[in-house]
């Protein structure tokens, strides 16, 4: 049940920080928008980690999983995700990042072996299916984009895939979610600086005072999201875990229904949720 409502409120998170960023890329490109995003979640992280790692005693073996994995993770999945959030919007976005647990799960199928039922197998494939339902045509918040973008958010969802089995392997190390996470920011503010130094000829980002607040905000909520998703694999199976994180999209319609206004509820919309809901139900009953 822990791992059950960790993965949901992870969803959440994320799913709220992908509407969050439209705000953002109004006045500031994605590659600074990250710059600003995974180093902001980062600080606070510093700021209060030891409260949170007080007494703990570090697994070094488990460093180097954790240390790669942030090279990656939030740090290029940031990047990609907002580059598509610009050239796609939030719900296209979304949608075809819901691809990502078919392939976490079959990572930790190989790799974990952990079992895979089949129920749990059959509400995976009902759950992909009802995301790709809701987001299947275009919304007002889409612009002309070209068939090119759609490699942004297709390799975000191959990331997104592979990271949590690399994640748990770590947790089996190292079991402490915060200290895996706080290692993982670490590294991926040094990703997101670098790129922005090359970039931009200097680590700080720039922009205007609105666009570089929204961006912090973002990134504490995402930050706050990875965190969950962090302790739902310490709490729970992958193949359990990555279809409810990967229900975040659910999330990012709601909100762009109440926030941006500009999502319709259709038939096709409800249809989408009903499938998705559906393929939960039948992956926590399996």
């Amino acid at each position: 049940m822990t791992a059950i409502i960790l993965g949901l409120a992870s969803a959440a998170f994320l799913g709220a920080g992908l509407v969050l960023t439209q705000f953002g890329l109004r006045t500031i490109h994605p590659l600074s928008g990250a710059a600003i995003s995974v180093p902001s979640f980062t600080l606070v992280f510093l700021l209060i980690s030891p409260m949170l790692l007080r007494g703990e005693i570090i697994a070094w073996h488990a460093v180097p999983i954790f240390a790669a994995v942030g090279l990656i993770f939030p740090a290029v999945l940031t990047i990609l995700t907002f580059a598509s959030n610009r050239a796609l919007g939030p719900v296209v976005t979304g949608a075809l990042g819901n691809l990502s647990p078919l392939l976490s799960v079959a990572v930790a199928v190989l790799l974990l072996h952990e079992p895979l039922r089949l129920l749990q197998f059959a509400g995976l494939m009902v759950a992909v299916l009802g995301v790709l339902t809701i987001t299947i045509t275009r919304t007002a918040d889409m612009r002309d984009w070209r068939t090119w973008a759609l490699l942004l958010p297709l390799g975000a969802s191959v990331l997104r895939g592979v990271i949590p089995p690399v994640i748990k392997v770590g947790l089996e190390i190292w079991p402490n979610p915060i200290a895996a996470g706080l290692t993982g920011y670490i590294f991926s503010t040094l990703t997101v600086l670098a790129v922005e130094r090359v970039r931009n000829g200097r680590f700080i980002a720039q922009g205007p005072l609105t666009g570089r607040l929204w961006f912090a905000l973002n990134g504490i909520c995402n930050g706050i999201g990875t965190l969950l998703l962090y302790a739902a694999l310490g709490a729970g199976p992958v193949s359990l875990v990555a279809p409810l994180y990967a229900t975040y999209p659910l999330f990012t319609v709601g909100l762009s229904v109440l926030v941006l206004g500009n999502v319709k509820i259709t038939v096709r919309l409800v249809a989408g949720t009903m499938l998705t809901v559906g393929g939960v139900v039948l992956i926590l009953i399996g």
